[in-house]
């Protein structure tokens, strides 16, 4: 058992409270032990970064120090936005060694922790697809039984791939191979790694529906029966916002959305207390029929 800090962040807390809670659940099952973070708070998606850049340093860098303090070498992130401004931040501070003194000075001034930058962020997606693989045949031992899966990676964790690094930006094979040791039969399609149009969709809900439909559907099209997304912002804007695109086009997809978490935790065989599908807009039993058959 590895014991990793644990930043869950803002939607995990709040509005995907389902993917925390699957999340504590399967870890230990892959082996991990999770310290989570109580003294922190948002990384600052991509606005702060834009608008104040050395706040947002300075917030994400406090997030790294109590990651730090810990004792933990790893930051165990769920959000594909988290792990990008946590890596940027912690790339910036770990190759500068006069911004890192500068950044820990004003940490401590707060009373927050110092940071020596000996913490590498990793999001659950790349430790499960990564050293915990060979633990997934006997994890999953339940299986999906030959579901027709999409995966969809989403932007922020695949771009800029030199910090990012896990997979191939164009070609990655993280998820599929997840979804293939658990027993899902992985569907591609060209919008896999596309964005979701969750960053513009308060400014351009007309381009970013335009950009929620590809993926949607393209999985619908290859068949899948449902889509898998390693960010819980992605998962909003495909779950929650189908009724946007029934609205703009006429079709009603409904096609159920999956946390990571939630998929391997069905292949685990864990109690549907622990997966919440019931916060779901939409609805993820025919899903669930498929696999009780």
């Amino acid at each position: 058992m590895k014991t990793v800090a644990y930043y869950k962040g803002c939607l995990a807390s709040l509005s995907a409270k389902e993917l925390d809670i699957s999340t504590r659940a399967l870890a230990p099952k892959v082996g991990y032990e999770l310290v989570e973070l109580q003294s922190v708070t948002c990384c600052g998606a991509g606005d702060i970064h834009e608008a104040e850049p050395d706040y947002y340093l300075h917030l994400n860098a406090r997030i790294l120090a109590y990651a730090e303090e810990t004792g933990c070498d790893t930051l165990m992130t769920v959000c594909n936005v988290c792990t990008l401004n946590l890596r940027q931040a912690n790339h910036q501070l770990q190759n500068d060694a006069a911004l890192l003194e500068r950044v820990s000075d004003n940490l401590e001034s707060v009373g927050a922790p110092r940071y020596s930058g000996g913490v590498e962020v990793m999001h659950f997606l790349w430790l499960v697809a990564g050293e915990s693989f060979d633990t997934l045949a006997q994890v999953a031992h339940k299986g999906l039984r030959g579901l027709k899966i999409a995966p969809f990676y989403g932007c922020q964790i695949l771009r800029p791939s030199k910090l990012l690094g896990f997979d191939d930006p164009d070609k990655p094979d993280s998820l599929e191979r997840i979804i293939t040791a658990c027993g899902g039969d992985p569907v591609d399609y060209p919008a896999k790694v596309k964005c979701c149009g969750f960053p513009i969709i308060q400014a351009r809900e007309d381009t970013a529906l335009a950009e929620l439909v590809q993926p949607i559907e393209q999985a619908k099209e290859a068949g899948a029966d449902a889509i898998v997304t390693p960010c819980p912002l992605c998962h909003l804007s495909l779950d929650a916002w189908q009724s946007k695109l029934k609205k703009a086009t006429g079709k009603d997809f409904q096609m159920p959305i999956l946390h990571l978490s939630q998929l391997i935790g069905v292949a685990a065989g864990l109690e549907s207390a622990e997966l919440k599908f019931r916060r779901h807009v939409v609805s993820v039993e025919p899903v669930l029929e498929k696999l009780r058959v």
